[in-house]
């Protein structure tokens, strides 16, 4: 019986069975040797990411205790803190994720950077200072008590975030990222801050409590807080903002609405508590 197949594409049918054939050979001779080598090496890659803690990480007892404690005043401080603080900001409002959002002021290895020489106090600090200038700043409010719980159990959970993990590659994204030199304008800022800030906190700067802190008025940080500065609030705000779509706003869209955030009324520092 005569073929109907042309000598080209029976050709080509051998070659691709043949082809066929050797990488099922390949991949058979791989199962048990270098195929399982590679699936175990993507897992160790995967394993050496750095993974925030969870429940299941939290230390029974006392320190367990503390740890919770320290998670609710840093997620929801203006509830847990309330005896120190006249905001209506959180500390996760400046350090987003609970602290572990990188390039949004995280909090995951702090602890290993104190102390450190702080320029606007002229001296070293400690990490229990940076917490009370948080709450006499950025929360508006007074220190807490040095060996009070609250102190103790902020950083007792800051020290749990930033423990090492064996096999584990270290949190990347310290600080926030760093901007160009750029001059804002608040007149393009108020329109910036129309289209894309005020759907969350509000057409006054208001905010929209709990989610969406208060970005200016009594409840808001005070004129002594880092956000307060143009530069450092546009390096959060560009690369974390909007937080429905973080990133969408350019440098110069982020220097503008920063600019234009400075310059609406918000409370005034307390110099009885310069010291932080």
């Amino acid at each position: 019986m005569r073929s109907n197949i042309k000598p080209i594409a029976l050709c080509a049918l051998v070659v691709g069975l043949t082809v066929s054939v050797y990488a099922f050979a390949v991949l058979a001779g791989m199962h048990a040797g270098d195929l399982s080598f590679y699936r175990s090496e993507l897992a160790g890659r995967a394993a050496m990411t750095w993974k925030a803690p969870g429940d299941e990480d939290i230390p029974a007892g006392p320190l367990g205790e503390s740890i919770r404690l320290g998670r609710l005043l840093f997620n929801e401080t203006p509830v847990y803190a309330s005896a120190y603080t006249n905001a209506k900001v959180r500390c996760q409002s400046c350090h987003l994720a609970g602290g572990t959002r990188p390039y949004a002021s995280p909090v995951v290895g702090l602890p290993a950077l104190f102390p450190m020489y702080n320029e606007r106090a002229g001296r070293d600090i400690s990490l229990e200072d940076r917490i009370q200038e948080c709450f006499v700043r950025s929360q508006n409010g007074r220190p807490l008590d040095p060996a009070g719980p609250e102190m103790r159990a902020l950083k007792d959970y800051i020290v749990w975030l930033s423990q090492p993990e064996p096999g584990r590659q270290p949190f990347e994204g310290r600080g926030l990222i760093k901007l160009p030199d750029l001059q804002p304008d608040p007149v393009r800022g108020q329109a910036v801050y129309a289209a894309q800030c005020a759907g969350c906190h509000g057409d006054h700067g208001q905010g929209n409590a709990p989610q969406f802190p208060p970005l200016w008025g009594e409840a808001s940080f005070n004129d002594g807080a880092g956000m307060n500065g143009i530069r450092k609030m546009a390096a959060f705000v560009q690369h974390n903002m909007p937080h429905t779509r973080p990133g969408i706003l350019t440098p110069q869209q982020a220097y503008d609405v920063a600019s234009y955030i400075h310059m609406q009324p918000r409370p005034a520092f307390n110099p009885a508590y310069k010291r932080y």
